[in-house]
Formats: structure tokens, C-alpha cells, sequence
């Protein structure tokens, strides 16, 4: 059942959004869609009511969640989504060698399962090319049901999941692809296919930056957590690099999972 009171923690917490980042991560950053050989390449991100606070350093975007906190007073303001996207983006990355992706600040302020397609010929890849977004309530509920997050480690201060790159074409290919592979497997509202397009991803991060799973800096086996939870259910992933928490995908309960709230346009579901 979907949940359906916010027991008011938004009072603690604020009410700016969170977002969850699916298959395709790390396709929104240039330095990885530049060397995409079948553009665009693409990523899915979700917007979830701030039912609970999720973990800092943890891939829930809470530093840019923190950012629109302070320019916005913890209410997102009534205006274009996408417009909101690059002023929040601006923000954020000023004067920053290393700016955060644009999938951030899309995760969080635009409604709904979203698929954002990266084309380092658009705009130097640093916002989409092109979003595809559905707020289909039916689809929405089904993502709630079968979506559980195992909180496992906070990613480690002074730690960078860059210090390694293997930027081969290929495998960035068939990154950009697990995230068309997740978003319609969303859309058909089929767990098996969704696991499967997390697990390919999650394939993709150990070849292109070994570090987003296993580095010197992360002290929690990754991997074998990993590899325990996609042996067992549909699939998984983590949310972000160097831990975070652990998208399960499973029609059954998982032990010690917590739940998500999907967030629709208004008026919607």
C-alpha cells in the first residue's frame, strides 16, 4: 500500500523533495557521455516525498537538496521545472572544478519516473537533450511496491570515485542503455526487466570507475553486499558511489528494507 501520511517530519525536514537515481547514472556527467559511440545515452531518476530524511553522502542528492533549501526556504517554487533545473544547477556548481550532474536538480524537481537522455553534442552533455517523464499513478505505486532501500554506509569524506577512469565507448554505451532498458521496464511494470537493467549498471560503474564500488577509502564490502542481494532478488543497486543505500528490486518483502513515497505531478494519483 502506498504511504499515506508524512506523520509532518517536513516540518524537520523541509519539503523539498528527494530523488532516487536508477540505471544510467554517471551518463549525465560530460567527461563519461563524450565518449557515448550511440548517443544519447540515458539515466532515470524518480522523485520521492521527503517522508523520512534520508542519509548525507548517501546518492539521495541532499547536498543539492540542501542548496535549494537555502534559496528556496524548503518549498519549491511555483515555476517551470526545467527553468528551476538550471537555476538550481547554477547554484550549486558555481566556481566548482568538479560540478555535480545536471540529474540532481532534474531528480529532484521534476515530478514523477523521468528519463533523461545525455548527448555530449547538446549543450556539452551537461543538461539532457531530451526528458521523457510519466506520472502515471499505476506506474508509480507498482515502483513503490517493488522498490526497497537497505540503508548499508555513507559514502567516506575524502574519498573520490574518479581516481581510476577506464572511459571505454562500449561500455559507456551500454550504460547509457540500462537506463532506456529501466524507464520502460518501469513503464511495463516489470520487475524482472528492471532488476536486470540495475544489475547491467551496476556492471557498468565496476568498468568504467572501479572506485564507485571499491577504493581504498570504503571500508564495507560493496560488492559482496551487492552480489549477496542480486543473487536473491530481481536485481540491485546502490545510489550512488561508494555505498549509499541499496535499491532492492522484489516483488516479496526484503528484511530490513525501508519504503518510498513516488512524487507526482499534483493533481495526479
Amino acid at each position: 500500500m502506498p504511504i499515506t501520511s508524512h506523520h509532518d517530519i517536513t516540518s524537520i525536514i523541509g519539503k523539498i523533495p528527494y530523488r532516487m537515481a536508477f540505471a544510467g547514472g554517471w551518463i549525465d556527467q560530460p567527461f563519461v557521455s563524450k565518449h557515448n559511440p550511440m548517443p544519447p545515452g540515458s539515466m532515470v531518476v524518480v522523485g520521492i516525498e521527503p517522508t523520512f530524511r534520508c542519509m548525507d553522502r548517501s546518492g539521495m542528492a541532499t547536498s543539492t537538496r540542501e542548496v535549494a533549501r537555502k534559496l528556496w526556504g524548503g518549498v519549491l517554487p511555483r515555476q517551470a521545472p526545467r527553468q528551476l533545473v538550471r537555476f538550481l544547477y547554477d547554484a550549486e556548481n558555481q566556481g566548482k572544478a568538479e560540478p555535480s550532474g545536471s540529474q540532481d536538480m532534474a531528480g529532484l524537481i521534476i515530478p514523477g519516473i523521468s528519463r533523461l537522455d545525455y548527448d555530449f553534442n547538446c549543450e556539452g552533455g551537461y543538461f539532457p537533450a531530451h526528458i521523457e517523464t510519466s506520472n502515471d499513478p499505476t506506474a508509480a505505486r507498482w515502483l513503490e511496491r517493488v522498490i526497497h532501500l537497505l540503508p548499508i554506509a555513507q559514502r567516506p569524506d575524502h574519498y573520490s570515485p574518479l581516481d581510476e577512469k577506464n572511459l571505454d565507448g562500449e561500455w559507456i554505451r551500454r550504460l547509457g542503455q540500462s537506463g532506456k532498458d529501466c524507464f520502460a521496464a518501469i513503464l511495463a511494470q516489470d520487475a524482472r526487466s528492471l532488476g536486470a537493467s540495475m544489475n547491467e549498471c551496476m556492471r557498468c560503474w565496476e568498468a568504467i570507475l572501479p572506485g564507485t564500488v571499491k577504493h581504498p577509502a570504503i571500508s564495507v564490502d560493496l560488492l559482496g553486499i551487492l552480489n549477496y542481494y542480486q543473487s536473491r532478488y530481481a536485481g540491485a543497486m546502490y545510489s550512488g558511489c561508494g555505498g549509499g543505500y541499496l535499491y532492492v528490486v522484489s516483488e516479496e518483502p526484503v528484511p530490513g528494507a525501508l519504503r518510498v513515497q513516488v512524487r507526482l505531478q499534483k493533481g495526479r494519483g
